[in-house]
Order: structure tokens, then sequence, then C-alpha cells
């Protein structure tokens, strides 16, 4: 009978480091994507700011963790400085604990792995809270009819650049077309490169490179592949020349005016000029990830299988793709109308 693994005494501060390198190491193969990184950085310091730096990892008890998960609720939000513009809330919302809580686990998942505990403290913990704001507007899906909006949005913006060398029209029309066609998310689109298109005579195909580094592959339709063709034939490589050294512009579709890859922060910028151009009738704000519930919302309700929206968005689960699913104006008006049962009563005789 093989021994159980030694348990290694290694106390917080050394094992949060530990954790960090190693997913410093899988953000930088693809596995993870940098904002990830960048969460998982946030909470885990924080977390050892609460428990202590020199307790002794195995030593923490599902007791503890409730301590650690009410203090961090309880606690301001960091990005609200004193004296900011912005409302300091009371405590942490729900959502933002779980995501806190999720960091951790994990975490304490990798410790199980290598011998840092006995036994996983977040299996003796009170179970996470169920969250219970209001949906934001902003991250909701558009109709079908508003995103059909936005997409001619996009093609009154020839006008949008103070000089002719900053046009960037061609580019955010291609961007926007596949934040609302495809549903990617904006770490996949800002880390495309052209070697990730393989364009043929009849079939242009995009392998995305996914969330944990699962790939995926998705063809695009003839406008995108028109709209991909005009963008990298013609503004892309004038984009690429103010860069001719940087390996990075050789490689990236989408470029800033300056030559650089666009950020996550850049791909938010396009889309909410887009939808300040939208008809006052259907203008409203929207991110990146309400183009994302778009897709999977429009697709099921023209009859797509939820199974082919997980595949395109690339979600491992359908039930995280039925989270993406927002209620539709009139969809369940009009299934009760189709209901097999609310027709006339035929005569039985």
């Amino acid at each position: 009978m093989a021994s159980p693994p030694r348990i290694e005494r290694i106390v917080v501060v050394d094992a949060v480091d530990a954790y960090l390198r190693s997913v410093a190491s899988e953000t930088s193969r693809g596995v993870l994507a940098p904002s990830t990184q960048r969460s998982y950085v946030r909470d885990l310091r924080e977390f050892q700011s609460l428990v202590g730096d020199r307790v002794v990892l195995d030593e923490i008890e599902g007791p503890d963790v409730d301590d650690v998960l009410v203090e961090y609720q309880a606690t301001p939000d960091r990005r609200y400085s004193p004296g900011s513009a912005r409302q300091r809330p009371p405590g942490r919302s729900a959502a933002t604990v779980n995501r806190f809580r999720q960091s951790v686990s994990r975490f304490f998942a990798h410790a199980v792995r290598h011998g840092w505990v006995q036994v996983d403290p977040f299996q003796l913990a009170s179970p996470p809270a169920r969250s219970r704001e209001p949906l934001r507007s902003a991250r909701t899906a558009l109709s079908a009819s508003a995103a059909r909006a936005l997409l001619d949005s996009t093609e009154r913006a020839d006008d949008e650049a103070p000089r002719v060398d900053q046009d960037l029209a061609q580019r955010n029309r291609l961007l926007v077309a596949l934040l609302l066609v495809l549903g990617p998310r904006v770490s996949e689109v800002v880390r495309t490169d052209l070697d990730d298109l393989v364009r043929e005579p009849h079939e242009t195909r995009w392998r995305i490179r996914g969330k944990g580094g699962v790939p995926r592959t998705v063809v695009l339709s003839p406008p995108l592949a028109e709209a991909l063709a005009t963008y990298t034939g013609d503004l892309r490589p004038r984009l690429a020349a103010r860069r001719p050294d940087n390996p990075d512009t050789a490689q990236a579709l989408f470029l800033t005016w300056r030559g650089r890859r666009m950020d996550a922060q850049g791909v938010r910028d396009v889309v909410r000029r887009a939808t300040a151009r939208m008809p006052e009738e259907y203008r409203r704000d929207a991110t990146p990830h309400a183009l994302r519930h778009t897709t999977a919302t429009v697709l099921v309700a023209h009859g797509w299988d939820v199974k082919v929206v997980a595949e395109l968005l690339g979600h491992a689960s359908i039930a995280t793709t039925n989270v993406y699913l927002d209620r539709i104006d009139g969809e369940l008006a009009a299934a009760i109308r189709a209901h097999p049962l609310s027709g006339p009563r035929e005569s039985t005789g």
C-alpha cells in the first residue's frame, strides 16, 4: 500500500509566492489569460494579508476560511480610493466575494496536489452566497434588431477619424462584426495572430486560442471573410509599417493606429464608440461581453441548438451557455401562442 504524501509545513507567504509563479508560467504558455493572472495575484495577495504571512497553511481550517470571507466582504473595495469621484460601497458584492472565493479555492486545490495541506479547508467552509444583484444592462444582450443597428453603425463610421491616416473604420467594422457574429472573448480577439486565420478560395477559418489553452476553429461567413480581406489587404499593412521592427506587430491581427497590438481596453473603446452611433431608439451602453451574450441569445432564439452555441463560444458545459441566454422580449408570449394545447379544441366525436 502506498503511504500518504508527506505534508510540507509551508507558511502562507511562501505558498502564495510558489502558486503565483505557477500561474505566471501558465500565463506565459497561453494557458491562462493575463487578466486571469491579475485577478489571482490581487485575490491571493489580499488573502495573504487577511490570514497572515507566517501562518502555516496546513493549520487553516474551514471556520478560518469563513472568517476570511466575512472580513473580505466587509472591507471596502480598494479600487475606490479616498476622494475618488466614484462612490465607495459599504462592502463588496456577493459576486465579488464569490470570485475571490474561487481564486482562493483553486489555490488550495493546488496546495492539496503539492502536499502543502492534508485537507482542503474549503470542503469544510460554508457554501458560497448567491448573488442577488440586478443585471447590469451594459452586460446584457442586445435584441436582434439592436444588434443589426450596431452593425449598421460601423458602416457609417468613415468620418470618425480626425486624419485620413488614422481612419480605422475598416478595423472597427471587422472587430464589431466578429464580436457580434461569433461571440469571442476579448482576450481571444486581442491575442489573435495572422497565422490563426487560414484563408482558402472558398473558406476562411479562424483558429481561436480559447480559455485554458483550449483551441476551437470557426468558419467565417462570406461577409466576415470579405471584411477581413479588406482590412488585411489595405489598412493593416499601413498600420504595421509604423512598427516595422516589432515582432508583435508583424504577427498581431488587430493593431492600433500607432501600429501596436490592440489591448482589451482598446476593444472596449471601439464598442463604446460604435454603440454611441446607434439610432437613439436602440442606443444603450454595451460591453464586448454583452455582444457575446447577444451572439448566444440571438442564435438560440433563431433555432440553433444550445450545444452548437456552446461550441461556438468555447464553453466546456452548456450550463455555462445557459447563463448567457438573456430573456428576449416577446419570446414567452410567442411560445404560449405556439403551445400545442393552446389552439381550438378538436371535436372527439
